[in-house]
């Protein structure tokens, strides 16, 4: 599955490198513009992130994010400073199909299982940053990759499996916006210990190459962002490589 992603900031399309917001590109067209192209190219799910939402809950673009949530054809998920059960159920009734929980997923995994339980698996993603550190440990940081959480990757996922997690965006951050191609063989393993995860892979992907070289890494969807906005390859094409399955 090919997952188009677009970034926020107040209702206009942007994108930051690696989470910088001092290193910022606008795009010239509306959310709802690009995501039309991407519905017309054949698109079935979209991510959506609310950078204004990120740093500030009270700030978050509920007017611009009213326009796109609800779909005809499209699986869509938010995600952005998600900091409370009011935050979740506000993009539910929005119309969002999925929200998506970075942070908070790490800091209190107990209250974002509660809500796994409440919601259902198929409304929660999380989000998962990770920064893969000299000794090969998985680290997760947060807050916008700024803090230290202290946290691995494979213990928080053992308590999210037994909550019956299902979707699971995993980012390398080294790769994030370079366009440089993505970490095959860290979504390989992830893969291979957790196939019961549909796993997003995100961050890296700047050629037909780089997308086609997930395939037989077994995730279940591949996120794009850059690549897209800048005309490295066609959505079309990037759906075209992708086995449907």
């Amino acid at each position: 599955m090919i997952i188009p992603a677009i970034d926020l900031i107040n209702g206009e399309v942007v994108r930051l490198y690696q989470g910088d917001y001092q290193q910022k590109t606008q795009y010239s067209y509306s959310p709802k513009e690009r995501q039309q192209a991407y519905a017309d190219a054949g698109a079935k799910v979209m991510h959506f992130v609310d950078l204004d939402g990120a740093k500030d809950s009270n700030k978050r673009q509920l007017a611009a994010l009213k326009q796109v949530v609800k779909h005809p054809t499209m699986i869509i998920q938010v995600g952005g400073g998600i900091r409370s059960e009011q935050d979740v159920a506000q993009l539910l009734e929005l119309g969002a199909d999925r929200v998506v929980i970075g942070s908070l997923a790490i800091k209190q995994p107990e209250l974002v299982q509660k809500w796994l339980a409440k919601y259902g698996s198929d409304k929660i993603v999380l989000a998962l940053d990770i920064r893969i550190d000299e000794q090969g440990q998985k680290q997760l940081p947060t807050h916008g990759w700024i803090k230290d959480s202290g946290i691995t990757l494979e213990p928080l996922l053992g308590s999210y499996q037994n909550a019956g997690i299902k979707h699971v965006l995993c980012t390398d951050i080294s790769k994030d916006g370079t366009l440089s191609g993505s970490n095959v063989a860290l979504y390989s393993e992830l893969c291979q210990k957790y196939p019961e995860i549909a796993w997003q892979a995100s961050g890296g992907i700047g050629s037909l190459d780089d997308i086609k070289a997930l395939i037989p890494a077994g995730v279940s969807g591949v996120i794009l962002g850059r690549s897209l906005l800048e005309g490295k390859f066609t959505l079309e094409e990037a759906i075209t490589c992708w086995p449907n399955v």
